[in-house]
């Protein structure tokens, strides 16, 4: 049932029109598209009761009425562009649209003598009204009301070249070692259908490109992964996740995994890692890289931010490997996750104006990420890759959240620029810590 999409899937990447590699921006689910999906942006109370709830839902944003009647041409000239406004700005206001011939207490209520007439709300109290179908003044009304609820944030008008452009598209880590020998690290459950069907797919991805080969059986690969854990000695456990850290770079694998039920494969491989004691190096970077490769397919960045049995392991993994000491490669590898989560939360902030990532979540990682910061002494690249996953996790915040508040109390900004005189080529440093940091 999944393979037209996806393939329609990989089609839409290779022509850039799809897919994060091109385009960073996390797209809201459902987006209205067609007249009557726009339309249904638009709420419609049929009381007091139902339309008080709705201006209490946008007491903390703003909210727009338009009062109207069915004996009312004018009004009906205005319908597709109020639908096409509420379209895209459904996320920041509450659209509705009251007819006071069905609805006359409501329109009592509000003094409406004539149609169409609109009331504009910010904040929970009347912010203005005015009575005429010009779609000029109701384009301009809106644009200037989501405005004055949306402030831009002080971000928004920084300068930040390096930070921007290392952020156009996930760290994916493709490198394809030879899987003969993989395979022969896994030892005799590598003889299993599920698993040589997996090598033959990335064998022939390599060959003809992801779009032309077929996907093996999926369902009976996830069993095998899972079955692993107890079949496949601990010192070769990385060659089974470096199987699927491979085959994952393929947005149709990851993407079958991504709607898995429960995410049990994946969450049981990443709770594997998390609880092993003295897990071996080799290990805990491959998972790393694997969990960064969840970030092929679009469908994932939903349930990573989304869905708390997925996001809690992921979490765990990098704040245990971004203090890595003894691997500075198992730090960067975190570093990119967190570049990864962070990045397509930060373009929700900017985009929707609300945070995809619990704060919680986000002050564990801003938290492990300073620490980092503070600890490196000695790798360009790890400290690189700290500054490009903190910029994105402090980019847009709230000031009044309890991020900010983490980043004062710690001083966050004496830790990054602290930095400066250890590696005083790094420009991240200045961008992060004065420009972001300073701003705040």
């Amino acid at each position: 049932m999944l393979q037209p999409a996806i393939d329609d899937m990989i089609r839409n990447r290779r022509s850039g029109l799809l897919g994060i590699s091109e385009d960073r921006s996390v797209q809201a689910k459902n987006t209205p598209s067609t007249s009557r999906q726009r339309a249904e942006s638009v709420k419609t109370p049929a009381n007091l009761q139902e339309l008080d709830l709705i201006l209490a839902s946008a007491e903390k944003s703003c909210a727009i009425i338009f009062f109207t009647s069915e004996t009312c041409p004018p009004c009906k000239v205005l319908y597709p562009l109020y639908d096409e406004l509420a379209a895209e700005s459904a996320h920041k206001c509450a659209f509705i649209k009251v007819d006071i011939g069905k609805a006359q207490v409501i329109g009592m209520r509000h003094s409406i003598r004539a149609t169409p007439t609109f009331v504009t709300f910010l904040e929970g109290k009347e912010e203005r009204r005015w009575s005429g179908a010009d779609p000029s003044a109701l384009r301009g009304n809106v644009k200037m009301l989501v405005e004055m609820a949306w402030p831009a944030h002080p971000h928004e008008t920084l300068r930040l070249p390096n930070l921007r452009d290392a952020t156009g598209k996930p760290v994916i880590y493709r490198r394809v070692p030879p899987l003969d020998k993989l395979l022969a690290k896994i030892g005799e459950p590598a003889r299993l259908p599920a698993v040589q069907g997996v090598k033959h797919f990335i064998a022939a991805s390599q060959a003809d490109g992801a779009a032309e080969s077929t996907l093996p059986d999926l369902d009976a690969f996830g069993h095998f992964l899972r079955d692993a854990m107890s079949t496949v000695p601990m010192e070769n456990m990385f060659a089974v996740l470096d199987l699927l850290r491979v085959a994952m770079a393929d947005p149709r694998f990851s993407g079958y995994y991504a709607e898995e039920n429960d995410h049990r494969t994946i969450v049981a491989l990443l709770d594997h890692v998390n609880k092993l004691e003295g897990c071996p190096y080799a290990l805990r970077l491959v998972a790393v890289q694997t969990a960064c490769n969840l970030f092929s397919s679009p469908l994932y960045v939903d349930h990573i931010l989304g869905c708390e049995r997925l996001r809690t392991p992921i979490v765990q993994l990098i704040t245990g490997s971004l203090l890595d000491e003894k691997h500075h490669s198992v730090r960067v590898a975190a570093a990119s996750l967190v570049l990864n989560i962070a990045s397509a939360n930060a373009m929700i902030r900017v985009e929707e104006h609300r945070g995809a990532l619990p704060e919680g979540d986000q002050i564990e990682l801003a938290a492990s990420l300073l620490e980092a910061i503070g600890l490196e002494e000695e790798s360009p690249e790890a400290l690189k890759g700290f500054l490009l996953a903190f910029g994105q996790l402090v980019y847009c915040a709230p000031k009044d959240g309890e991020l900010v508040d983490l980043l004062m109390s710690m001083d966050a900004q004496g830790t990054v620029l602290s930095k400066k005189e250890a590696f005083p080529k790094e420009a991240l440093i200045s961008e992060v810590g004065k420009e972001l940091l300073g701003s705040l």
